[in-house]
């Protein structure tokens, strides 16, 4: 099924030090209204079956945002919102959001949850907001965005005491959280296989990864194109059809890694996107990978 996260705009009204969508220096861009409205109804007509509005904060646009679920909800389009919660200030506050949100078609609301993120958006926002969706019976669940370190362990209590459905997600060490310091970690030796849905940017430029894909500069490997130039069958043709994209979701990271030669004691200490980032983010590795990739790379077996 093909499926984006759609990033109308990159405004926040927080600033999170964990956040991957965000580098230091602030950057308000969006979408026009008609604009993303255009772009709804190619991805329709090309086959796309689920939307999640990420990047900047969605509810600072939300009447936009209710436009577009609309959109969606007509043509069958699965829909996410990805929030703060900085909006849901009291239950009754809440209750009217999910409302609203439901007879415009939303189905699931994903809750932003960290440490990080509790220094600017107290979690009994968070609770209201996650209370109201049950309520409602509305789809929701909490991403919990993790170091896995002790003192996260007081904030996944929080959620656990508050029967809250949840998600352990690790940080992305790209955006602001590129400048935190790393443990050191060890993973056992997974294939680290990745599905890479693409991520629209508000300046029209898609990209084959969600996560961390778009401030690889290095090598702009991600870089699908812009909407601009290429329709959007054009994109994702590209995304499915990439050969070095297809040994991602196939073999794993982990595979092309010890493939190009990576001692396993550096593939296992390494998170999955600063691996990835190793890989495809070096031209020289990358050149390498690229000429390999129809041949000896697929056949590669550890």
């Amino acid at each position: 099924m093909r499926k984006i996260a759609f990033g109308y705009s990159t405004r926040c009204n927080i600033r999170c030090a964990h956040c991957v969508a965000a580098e230091e220096t602030p950057d308000n861009r969006k979408m026009e209204l008609s604009r993303a409205k255009e772009i709804i109804l190619e991805m329709a007509e090309a086959g796309v079956r689920g939307i999640s509005f990420t990047a900047g904060e969605p509810f600072l646009y939300f009447n936009d945002i209710l436009e577009l679920l609309t959109l969606c909800h007509k043509h069958k389009i699965y829909t996410r919102m990805v929030t703060n919660s900085s909006w849901a200030t009291s239950p009754e506050k809440a209750g009217q959001y999910v409302a609203i949100l439901q007879e415009h078609g939303l189905c699931q609301l994903r809750l932003s949850y960290s440490r990080w993120h509790q220094q600017n958006v107290p979690r009994e926002k968070v609770l209201n907001a996650a209370r109201s969706c049950k309520l409602a019976g509305l789809d929701y669940f909490i991403s919990f965005v993790t170091d896995f370190s002790e003192p996260d362990d007081v904030y996944e209590q929080f959620l656990r005491d508050n029967q809250l459905k949840f998600f352990p997600e690790p940080v992305i060490y790209a955006g602001r959280a590129n400048s935190f310091g790393r443990e050191e970690i060890f993973t056992d030796y997974q294939e680290n296989q990745c599905p890479m849905n693409p991520y629209l940017a508000p300046d029209l430029n898609m990209y084959a990864c969600c996560d961390a894909g778009s401030h690889f500069k290095g090598t702009n490997f991600f870089l699908l194109g812009n909407l601009k130039d290429h329709s959007v069958e054009q994109l994702f043709t590209k995304s499915e059809t990439e050969p070095l994209y297809n040994c991602i979701r196939t073999m794993g990271i982990t595979n092309i890694a010890s493939f190009a030669g990576f001692k396993a004691r550096e593939i296992v200490s390494y998170r999955k996107c600063e691996l990835c980032k190793k890989l495809f983010d070096t031209p020289e590795t990358l050149k390498h990978l690229r000429n390999k990739v129809t041949g000896e790379l697929q056949k590669w077996t550890r």
